[in-house]
This record gives structure tokens, sequence and C-alpha cells, in this order.
């Protein structure tokens, strides 16, 4: 620790404020800002606070927010200021590099976590003189503002690289599907419906893994997102779910109106099986099933497919009847693999763009780490980083 700076903990440092009686989920469409558990920052009619504050949810998972102004929370939030010889600013970010930690060891509870306050406030914070910690703060908020500029323009970047993928697919087959033959999914494939497992079922490991909704975005299988496996099955369910190489499968199920479903990947594996609300489609060998992934990428296969959407105002549902009836471009096989060929190649370039983009806003969020730690460890240079 640098000379000079003291050692204090944080029950020295913060004053409460008073305990918000707002029940309210928030949301109202009102001028201020209402601190809820989580990182979501909603919005109500009154506030009930103002000033510089900082807001802490008190279940839950462990986020931290400052705000300058008035505002509400509600009553599962804790809300915090600083002493007279602390910066407030300070305190936040000293939070913001240890909201891990404190989340790991400070929230504690046999079912629902809570925040263990009094630990909390045992937790110790280096402490230089005022005018120190306003220098601190703002050289941080100097920095944190152009990463947070860079981090917009890598994410702008990475949404115009995909976006321009998607421009060429749909530019490509909508004058495909103007000029060429068209037929139906169902003269050229099978159409599969999942299976019904019993969650019961379900274990940890096992020759099978069960692909289900959240294991499936456009042409990924995310194979570590909550699996699940089944060892043995009996020979009628495991002919009906054994997924196929080259099988294309579809979600069926989402938000409604939204759709944030839909999606297709082609199977390159074995010993998948099939789970309730995706269906597998087969292809003949006169359709290819990379040349029908690319097409269901496209706004034309999309609109058909929620057209035939159904379910109540919050859930979505597409049957199999929107997947064999939905119409697509026939081409003569080797015309289908000149298409391929181009499509994987831009595919390609963009993936590498995005890798390049994705790795910026990663490596950006690992500079705010390094600034922040680098701060409370008395190493911070008197200029702002460059990113």
């Amino acid at each position: 620790m640098k000379q000079g700076w003291e050692i204090k903990k944080l029950g020295e440092v913060i004053v409460e404020n008073k305990k918000s009686t707002t029940k309210s989920k928030g949301n109202e469409g009102g001028e201020f800002p209402f601190f809820i558990s989580g990182k979501n920052i909603k919005t109500i009619n009154q506030s009930i606070i103002d000033g510089r504050n900082i807001f802490l949810p008190t279940g839950g998972n462990f986020y931290v927010h400052f705000y300058d102004g008035a505002a509400s929370y509600s009553t599962d939030t804790w809300s915090i200021r600083t002493k007279y010889n602390s910066d407030i600013k300070y305190l936040f970010f000293f939070l913001l590099l240890n909201e891990d930690l404190i989340g790991k060891k400070h929230f504690k509870g046999a079912t629902i976590k809570h925040l263990q306050k009094n630990d909390f406030k045992d937790i110790e914070i280096p402490l230089p003189s005022l005018p120190e910690q306003q220098r601190i703060v703002s050289i941080l908020d100097e920095a944190f503002a152009a990463i947070a500029k860079a981090k917009t323009n890598a994410q702008q970047n990475l949404q115009n690289a995909k976006e321009l993928f998607e421009s060429y697919l749909d530019d490509l087959f909508t004058k495909l599907f103007d000029t060429s033959e068209k037929k139906i999914i169902s003269d050229v494939a099978k159409v599969i419906g999942g299976y019904s497992f019993k969650s019961t079922d379900f274990t940890t490991k096992g020759k099978y893994q069960v692909i289900r909704m959240g294991n499936v975005r456009p042409g990924v299988i995310r194979e570590n997102e909550s699996p699940v496996f089944i060892d043995k099955l009996d020979e009628k369910a495991l002919t009906k779910a054994l997924l196929q190489l080259n099988d294309v499968i579809i979600t069926q199920t989402g938000t409604k109106k939204k759709r944030d479903y839909g999606f297709t990947v082609i199977i390159e594996k074995e010993n998948y099986l099939l789970n309730q609300r995706i269906a597998s489609i087969r292809f003949s060998d006169k359709y290819l099933p990379k040349f029908f992934l690319y097409f269901s990428w496209t706004n034309i296969f999309k609109d058909q497919y929620f057209a035939n959407e159904t379910g109540t105002v919050g859930q979505g549902n597409v049957g199999i009847g929107a997947i064999t009836d939905a119409e697509i471009p026939f081409i003569p096989v080797k015309k289908q693999m000149q298409i391929i060929d181009r499509i994987d190649e831009l595919r390609i370039e963009t993936q590498k763009l995005e890798a390049i983009y994705q790795k910026k806003i990663s490596d950006l969020e690992e500079l705010k780490k390094s600034v922040l730690q680098k701060a409370f460890s008395g190493e911070l240079k008197t200029t702002a980083v460059v990113v």
C-alpha cells in the first residue's frame, strides 16, 4: 500500500440511508431511476432520495450502482453514502473492483442468498487523503469514459459485421427465390418432432446428450449450456429421438412476436437426442442441408415461419406444419454447392472480423479491472489510460 494511505473498514466510511418502503416493481414510465436487485435499472414516478448515493441489492446477486440525483429504490435494495472524509465515487469504484468477491463471500443463505451487512461493513478499504481520492476518481472517470466509448465502437463494428452477412444472405436468396422453382420442405425432407423426455431421467453424464432449447443457437450447438444426458434408452424411444448426422434442427418455442427462436443448426456429431419443442429436418439427396441452413437465416424463411406463430401473450409456438409447408428455392445440387461455397467464404471473413471485435470488447473489460486494481494499490499514474 502506498505511503500515507490508511486501512479503514467500510463500516467506518459508510452512512446508511433510510430503508425504502417502496414495493413497486418499477417500469412505470416515470422520470426517476428505480434501483432494484439486479443489473437493470427501472423507472418510477416518485423519488425518495437525492444527491450522490450508492445502491446495493440485499438479495440475489451482487451489483453496485452509483447515481447522482433524485431516485428511488426498492425494499430489497440498500442505499448508502459516505462520511465527510471520503469520496462516494471512490467507494463506488472500490466496490466495483470487488463486485465478484463480495458476491461470493458476503451473500449467504440456504435457499435465497442475502447480503450480510455486518460482514460487509468489516471489509477493509485502502483510504488515501480526500484530495487524493478525488484525483483518483477524476482519472478513473476519464479512463472509464474512454473505455466505454471504445467498447461502444467495437460493439457497433461487431453488429455491422453481422448485419453485412445477413444482408448478403437476404439479397442472394431473395433473387434466387424470385427466379427459381420452389418446393415445400415436405417435398424434399422428412420433418420429425422432438421427443418428450421425463426430466427425472436426466443425468449429469451419460452416453447420449439431450439437445434442449437452450443448447441451440444459429449455427451452433452449445453443449455446455446446462447439459443433461441419458445413458440408456429403449429401442423405440431411441429410434424416435436419436439425431442423425446432417439433420437440421430448428427451435419451435420462444417469446411471442420477438423472433427469439426458430434457430437452426446442422448436426455434426453423433449421440445427440432431440428434445420436445425442437424439430429435425432430414433432407433427401436432392437438397443439401447446408443450403437450407443458410436459407433459414434469411427473412424470407423467417417471415413464413413466424406467420404461423401461435401461443399466449408471453410464449410463442410454431408447429410442425409451418416447417413442412414452408417454401424453399429448388435448384440443382451442383448449383446449391456453388452458392454454399460463396456464402462459406464470406462467413469465414465475417467470423474473423467478429472474433477481432469480440476480443476487443473482452480486452476493454480486462482493462477496466486493471485500471481499478492500480487505483487501489496506489499505482495509478497522473494521466488516464489510453485505449
